[in-house]
This record gives structure tokens, C-alpha cells and sequence, in this order.
């Protein structure tokens, strides 16, 4: 049987970020926060999936495992976001939204979420892929959306979510949840067999 604290266990989410936290809160469970500090650099030459891996477990590397007790589990979590070989990670300014964006326009790119799953006896990771195809964005499209949304701490630029995955998305394949920065279905599986 299933509870809120997932048959006993005490599940820390290592994430600053809303959207996972919403996700988490949505599957049920009861969960504490924390906000690893982690600068998220990683080698150049990585291919996708091997950056969205080495910074889920970068963030689980900054828990001192010696303080968890046996019933803990933390989860981290990178997403990272493509197009071709070309990582787009979060906008530092209007512009550089825009120029992702337009990137994006009418075109199919990647979203990568890896997820760390980390106890005081051992660590899985896992990651799921989905691709997702814009349609072509007027340039007052882009403007609207950066204006009104700031998604300046969003991977690729955009939130799935929001106003622009309404009106600018053709289609996902794969999971939706993993655009918005966690793959919850996979999660729970995971969880469960963790």
C-alpha cells in the first residue's frame, strides 16, 4: 500500500525549483526541501544525457550521506535542454531568451531530466528522454511570452506550462511532466523499486 511518506520513508527533494516541488507535492507524498548549492558546470564534449547525469549526481554529491538515517531518500534532479549539439541552458538576459527561442521556432529539440535517487546505503540514477516540436513563433510571440513570464531561470528558455507551451507547442513525444523538470511517472517506479 502506498502512503504519503512512501511506506515509512522520509524523502528529501534537493531542488530550488517550483515546478519539481509542485510535481512531488502532486504525487502524494510528504517531502522536505533542500536547496543544494552546486556551481552546475560540467566538461565541454559531454553528449546530453551524460550532462543532465553528472549534474543530478553533482547535487546528490554535496549530501553528507553520514547524516541520513536508514529511512531517507533524497532525489535530485538536472534537466537539460538541445537542439542538434547545442545545449541551451537558462537565459541570462531578455536577449539571450529571445535568441533561444527563435532557436526553438519551428523546430524539434530535446529535454533530457536526470534523476538521482540517494540513501545512506547506495545511488540510482536514471534519465528520460522527450522531444518536443514548436511551432513557428512570431517574433511578438517571444516578446509577449519573456515580457509577462521571465523565464530566465528555465533550461532552454521557456516553461512547458505556461502561456508559450499553449500556444506554441505541436506536440510532445514522451512525457510532458519530464519537460516541466521531472519525469514523475518514472519517479514513482523507480521510488517504489528504490
Amino acid at each position: 500500500m502506498i502512503s504519503r511518506n512512501l511506506n515509512g520513508k522520509h524523502l528529501i527533494l534537493a531542488s530550488q525549483s517550483p515546478r519539481r516541488q509542485f510535481l512531488l507535492k502532486e504525487l502524494g507524498f510528504d517531502f522536505d526541501i533542500l536547496e543544494p548549492n552546486v556551481n552546475e558546470v560540467y566538461l565541454a564534449g559531454m553528449r546530453p544525457e551524460e550532462i543532465a547525469i553528472f549534474l543530478a549526481e553533482l547535487k546528490a554529491g554535496t549530501i553528507d550521506v553520514t547524516l541520513l538515517d536508514d529511512n531517507t531518500i533524497v532525489i535530485t534532479a538536472d534537466t537539460i535542454v538541445y537542439i542538434g549539439n547545442e545545449v541551451l541552458g537558462k537565459p541570462v538576459s531578455y536577449n539571450e531568451a529571445v535568441v533561444m527561442l527563435q532557436k526553438l521556432s519551428g523546430k524539434k529539440h530535446d529535454v533530457i531530466t536526470a534523476v538521482c535517487l540517494l540513501s545512506k546505503t547506495k545511488k540510482h540514477t536514471f534519465h528520460v528522454l522527450s522531444s518536443v516540436f514548436f511551432k513557428e513563433l512570431k517574433t511578438e510571440e517571444i516578446e509577449y511570452y519573456i515580457q509577462n513570464f521571465q523565464p530566465f531561470d528555465k533550461a532552454g528558455g521557456y516553461g512547458i506550462q505556461e502561456w508559450i507551451g499553449y500556444i506554441g507547442i505541436n506536440k510532445i513525444e514522451g512525457s510532458f511532466f519530464n519537460v516541466m523538470g521531472l519525469p514523475v511517472k518514472e519517479l514513482y517506479e523507480h521510488l517504489l523499486n528504490f
